[in-house]
């Protein structure tokens, strides 16, 4: 899905927010605040799915965050994104969570989560998985979400971005990469 050197078959604020460094996609800084939520998306959306990525946070004040969005639509007119996040950071890792919807579906244990987390500046082993309504996620190889939807409004398919995090406060940095996904049959 990405190939560590460009920004094919991705879309977003690559101008002002989303870079590409060492193999990875970044955006954010230690020493000014990220004044709104960024997605940069895949431009073509998947349904079935298995998708692999590491993912780093880095920094110490205020809301260091960031998320990997599937199943999602953006917003019109607006910079945010509907649909489900994958979230990391600041104690939300390995959590499945609605953006701009319903909030927070699969908050993991803080057992679960102290044995699945990486500190900050390290990389992170995320799977997710999804075949009709039934979605799974693995963090660091600990599953932290076995979900089924029951919602038949919710939609089943959508693009896939990665997030960071509005933040006032300096210093959020978060990386993205080894991001590869496998489709799976749709019945």
């Amino acid at each position: 899905m990405f190939d560590g050197k460009t920004f094919t078959g991705w879309e977003g604020e690559v101008a002002k927010t989303w870079r590409i460094e060492d193999g990875s996609l970044m955006a954010g800084s230690l020493v000014k605040g990220q004044p709104k939520n960024e997605f940069l998306a895949t431009s073509k959306e998947y349904q079935n799915f298995d998708l692999r990525l590491k993912w780093k946070l880095e920094g110490s004040k205020g809301f260091v965050n960031g998320g990997v969005q599937f199943r999602t639509k953006r917003i019109p007119n607006s910079n945010e994104v509907r649909g489900y996040q994958a979230d990391l950071g600041a104690g939300y890792d390995g959590m499945l969570y609605d953006e701009s919807g319903r909030g927070i579906l699969v908050d993991p244990s803080k057992e679960i989560k102290a044995k699945a987390g990486k500190p900050l500046g390290q990389w992170n082993d995320y799977r997710i998985r999804c075949e009709g309504p039934h979605i799974q996620i693995w963090l660091n190889g600990i599953q932290t979400v076995d979900y089924t939807e029951k919602d038949p409004k919710i939609p089943l398919k959508g693009i896939i971005a990665v997030q960071i995090h509005s933040n006032e406060e300096p210093g959020t940095i978060v990386a993205y990469k080894d991001i590869s996904i496998q489709e799976l049959p749709v019945e």
